[in-house]
């Protein structure tokens, strides 16, 4: 059995997990999957790291061309994220005929293609499961048990932190800012959490998965993103009473006329199994013209799960090596698909007004709608205090377009004092 030696670059919360199950599974990858795995170097800018991996000091480095450099590595870990230095350590490792397991959200949903096109240059292999979905495994099935299919909807809460945060919000009626400092409190939320509340996170993997899933490339800049900053406890409530919940969903869609894609909250039936997916889990919803609806889940955030996920792949990259024959699944984007604008979305929409608590204010609202064909579905009205009102309205389904361009005229009416919350409202 061939030994298989592999350079580790970041030991961060996900590289302490991966020399986790490296030390305590290695005897058990020679029966089960018959590879010899061994972590010959390790690397990273924080000497004191090393203290927590059991190897000696010369095989300890700050300087991660001691890997990518050294002939005897096989497979390098990229672990560091984002895309300077990531991109750097991976461009060079393939360049160096080493196949390369990464993490790397970021670098893949914006230079996927250059990372692509220099392991088939080289004959080796690229493999980003942990990229998307943390320990639920996506990125394999979409790329191999799925390929019978036509995929034509890949829809999936993928972002741990902003899940948990609505599913407090939706249980226990909190507020966004409480949920927010709790997520922090609990290491859920970094302390600046921008990725994730505003859906950065979720647009680089939505981006990866529609590549993959509809053969075409779509990078992260193509992705249209809204956070859940807006959302209120209201908000969450009023959908719950018509029998929706909210959660923070990436799109893609295949249609006729293109890539539909986007991040956004969104109303979903609560009868959906997307509505019943909590806490820090994640799941992604995936329809195929021959296997019909399936969905993963699993935990999608923590150290353990996306150690997984690149420990899965050092094997498959490893049982590769063992016979010889890299390469085998790269880059499949063998289509040129047109994003769609999102102003071409035909959906419902959930729209919460602010107005002065004055007679015609229904009406004048209610014909800006109508001059611009949206269609009300039903209305309900709030007094918030003595001047005060909230009216919630839900359409029927009206372009993306229309909806903007009436919010505009009723934002500038003078009985308008802000608009709360627009959430689309999707059937599926």
């Amino acid at each position: 059995m061939r030994k298989v030696n592999i350079g580790l670059i970041g030991l961060g919360t996900v590289g302490a997990g991966v020399t986790e199950i490296l030390a305590q599974h290695t005897g058990d990858f020679r029966h089960k999957a018959g590879v010899d795995l061994e972590l010959a170097r390790v690397a990273d800018r924080n000497e004191a790291c090393f203290a927590t991996v059991d190897l000696p000091a010369d095989r300890c480095h700050t300087d991660w061309h001691a890997i990518v450099d050294d002939p005897e590595i096989d497979i390098v870990i990229e672990l560091i994220g984002g895309t300077g230095v990531a991109r750097d350590v991976v461009i060079a490792a393939l360049d160096a005929g080493k196949s390369v397991v990464t993490a790397n959200k970021a670098l893949m949903a914006t230079a996927g293609k250059e990372v692509m096109d220099h392991a088939a240059a080289q004959g080796v292999d690229i493999a980003f499961e942990a990229s998307v979905g943390g320990g639920i495994p996506i990125i394999g099935p979409l790329k191999h048990s799925l390929t019978g299919n036509e995929i034509t909807s890949v829809v999936g809460i993928v972002n741990g932190t902003t899940n948990y945060m609505l599913t407090r919000m939706a249980q226990d009626g909190l507020d966004y800012g409480v949920v927010l400092a709790e997520a922090q409190a609990k290491g859920y939320a970094e302390a600046d959490p921008t990725a994730d509340i505003d859906g950065l996170d979720a647009a680089a993997k939505i981006a990866i998965l529609a590549s993959i899933a509809f053969n075409s490339r779509v990078v992260m800049d193509d992705v249209p993103v809204e956070g859940i900053r807006f959302l209120t406890s209201s908000d969450i409530d009023y959908a719950s009473d018509m029998g929706y919940a909210v959660k923070l969903l990436a799109i893609a869609n295949r249609t006729d006329s293109g890539i539909d894609i986007r991040v956004h909250p969104t109303m979903i039936p609560s009868d959906h199994p997307l509505a019943g997916v909590n806490g820090v889990y994640n799941a992604i919803y995936v329809v195929g013209d021959a296997v019909g609806e399936t969905m993963f889940l699993g935990e999608g955030a923590g150290s353990s799960a996306a150690a997984s996920a690149v420990v899965g792949d050092v094997i498959e990259v490893a049982r590769h090596l063992s016979v010889d024959c890299l390469g085998l699944v790269g880059c499949t984007c063998t289509e040129v698909l047109p994003v769609r604008n999102i102003a071409d979305l035909i959906t419902g929409y959930y729209v919460r007004i602010l107005v002065s608590d004055v007679p015609g204010v229904l009406a004048a609202v209610a014909t800006v709608f109508g001059q611009h064909g949206v269609s009300i579905a039903s209305v309900i009205q709030k007094n918030t205090d003595e001047t005060g009102a909230e009216i919630v309205y839900v359409t029927h389904k009206a372009s993306e377009g229309a909806i903007r361009e009436a919010l505009k005229q009723i934002e500038a009416l003078d009985v308008t004092s802000a608009i709360g919350a627009v959430i689309r409202v999707e059937e599926f």
